[in-house]
């Protein structure tokens, strides 16, 4: 029978510089470098178990969501990151004009918005 003894994820990027200066600089990520300029670490909130950011050469965006930061507030979030200069995606026909997918007013699950990282990638904020 097959028996991990732990497990985590990851996802690349295109630098793992500029993914340091994002996640630890602007969001305030707590992150580990283990190889300078090619791998790298965040240390989430509410977890023991790290994600691995790995520099690709030939990265491509994710064509999903990599990560989920749940807050208290998403409003004050959003408020927060524009002052970050970090800015939503266009959360599709369903969001309101802030670009939040408001589900939790409508059981179709939490408030989210969705944002991207330098590399492309796509992070969610949700309430």
């Amino acid at each position: 029978m097959f028996r991990p003894t732990s497990a985590y994820s990851g996802f690349s990027v295109d630098d793992v510089d500029a993914a340091v200066a994002f996640y630890a600089g602007v969001l305030g990520v707590d992150v580990r470098v283990l190889v300078p300029g090619r791998m790298m670490q965040l240390l989430l909130p509410g977890s023991d178990v790290p994600v691995l950011l790995y520099g690709k050469p030939d990265h491509a965006p994710a064509t999903f969501t990599v990560l989920n930061f749940v807050v208290d507030d998403i409003d004050t979030a959003l408020d927060d990151l524009a002052a970050l200069g970090v800015r939503p995606i266009d959360g599709g026909q369903w969001a309101d004009d802030r670009q939040v997918l408001r589900g939790r007013s409508r059981d179709m699950g939490p408030d989210i918005a969705w944002f991207t990282d330098p590399a492309g990638n796509v992070f969610s904020v949700q309430h």
